[in-house]
């Protein structure tokens, strides 16, 4: 992450409590021997379904008051040690004897079959100075400060939008006629990828996040994208452009820092991970606010609300439904558990973003509340690389939107619309009518 970014991070870490290191210990946790590995063919107890399709699972809130470092059962039949509370979540994240790795024994996987591992051998998947390596050459791209360049292109793509929306006429369906077309323009723009490719990527990334895609599916979209990148660095090569894919080949490959092989995979990363988190909050944000008429007219009547709303949309509605996983690469005390080397942990993010000790009343939606400091981009060296680019497009997508349609209001009550609830994906709404 560039120096912008991590000052941002960092002013955000100091208004909220300290985090209380985790300490190395040598005795305690599980019984001797165990590693996490799947020991039987047993009923999962995380992750739960929701019952209120705009708050998490009631479990998570017992746990993180109960339990809040809880053994759980994962679906692969692999025990994991599961984080609800802020502060051990960060903590977890920010600690170099948990890796994101997960070729180590004992990371905690989700799947009983053996679904093929999209990041693995990705820097997404590498820790300590080999992930650094990476995150250099990119971070780059998505400071603060290139996000705030990148704006222009964002308002004129929302406009283009709402433009077409207002010409085709209500209802129209906001997911895809706005929610996902801005975050994938955009990244599209980022990399250098014309526009009219984008359909490809949104099909194709949506069936490698997909936990109902078979193995086969999930190496065929890999492998479509990939080979489409390959052909496009391919004739970046020949005609370089004012973007990303270019900048690597030339300041990356052509000095030897990065393999060529390479550049087509991290496009594909950061194309993959570009729209469709971008597109699920723009959705379920939206819905949330016109679920909401106190806090839109507010956020209506001051603009200046923008940026906070954004902020406690992320917070209050964590669209990452099981977490990050990690290994423990020794043992190590949190809170009152040991967790043994070659044990899994899974952060819970939607339950430390509605933890009481850090954020009051935390179910309630409140866009005046101070929310900086919420780990819904996640926390320590692996936070989302684009998070400076994805709060722009949401700023100015939900400002210009109901700026647009004063009056825009759902086709449906809340429970008629189609939510993605299967709890491997990312939460949000796959339909949303409305009319204005």
């Amino acid at each position: 992450m560039a120096d912008e970014a991590q000052a941002a991070v960092h002013q955000e870490a100091r208004e909220v409590p300290a985090v209380p290191a985790v300490q190395a210990v040598q005795a305690g946790g599980r019984p001797e021997g165990h590693q996490g590995e799947p020991t039987a063919d047993r009923e999962p107890t995380f992750p739960r379904e929701r019952t209120c399709p705009f708050a998490p699972p009631a479990e998570y809130a017992h746990w993180q008051a109960e339990q809040p470092v809880a053994e759980v059962v994962l679906p692969s039949g692999q025990d994991a040690w599961l984080l609800t509370r802020y502060q051990d979540v960060r903590a977890m994240l920010d600690d170099p004897r948990f890796s994101a790795d997960s070729a180590h024994p004992g990371f905690p996987r989700m799947y009983r079959q053996a679904v093929p591992q999209v990041l693995k051998g990705t820097f997404l998947r590498m820790d300590g100075a080999d992930h650094l390596r990476y995150r250099r050459m990119l971070g780059k791209e998505f400071t603060a400060k290139g996000a705030k360049e990148m704006r222009p292109l964002v308002e004129r793509t929302v406009d283009g939008l709402l433009d077409r929306m207002a010409e085709q006429g209500s209802p129209a369906d906001l997911v895809t006629a706005l929610a996902y077309p801005v975050p994938s323009t955009t990244i599209c723009g980022v990399l250098g990828v014309p526009y009219e490719d984008r359909a490809r990527f949104e099909d194709s990334t949506r069936v490698m996040i997909s936990g109902r895609s078979t193995p086969d599916e999930v190496v065929r979209a890999k492998e479509e994208i990939l080979g489409y990148l390959t052909g496009l660095v391919a004739a970046k090569e020949r005609e370089p452009g004012d973007d990303l894919i270019s900048r690597l080949l030339e300041e990356q490959v052509a000095t030897g820092e990065l393999d060529r092989d390479e550049v087509p995979v991290l496009a594909w990363l950061l194309l993959a991970a570009g729209h469709d988190t971008t597109a699920s909050m723009i959705g379920l944000g939206a819905l949330l606010l016109m679920e909401h008429p106190g806090q839109l007219a507010a956020l209506r009547s001051d603009p200046g609300l923008v940026a906070g709303t954004v902020e406690e949309l992320l917070r209050h509605q964590t669209i990452m439904q099981i977490g990050m996983n990690r290994v423990a690469l020794e043992d190590v005390r949190i809170g009152d558990r040991t967790v043994r080397a070659g044990e899994g942990v899974v952060a819970q993010l939607m339950a430390a973003n509605r933890d009481p000790e850090v954020f009051s009343d935390p179910d309630r939606f409140d866009i005046t509340r101070s929310a900086r400091g919420h780990v819904a981009f996640g926390f320590g060296p692996h936070q989302c690389l684009g998070q400076m680019l994805a709060r722009v497009e949401l700023q100015v997508t939900l400002a210009r939107l109901f700026e647009r349609f004063p009056k825009l209001r759902t086709v449906r009550p809340v429970a008629e619309i189609p939510f993605r609830h299967h709890m491997f994906g990312l939460y949000g709404v796959t339909e949303l009518m409305v009319e204005w």
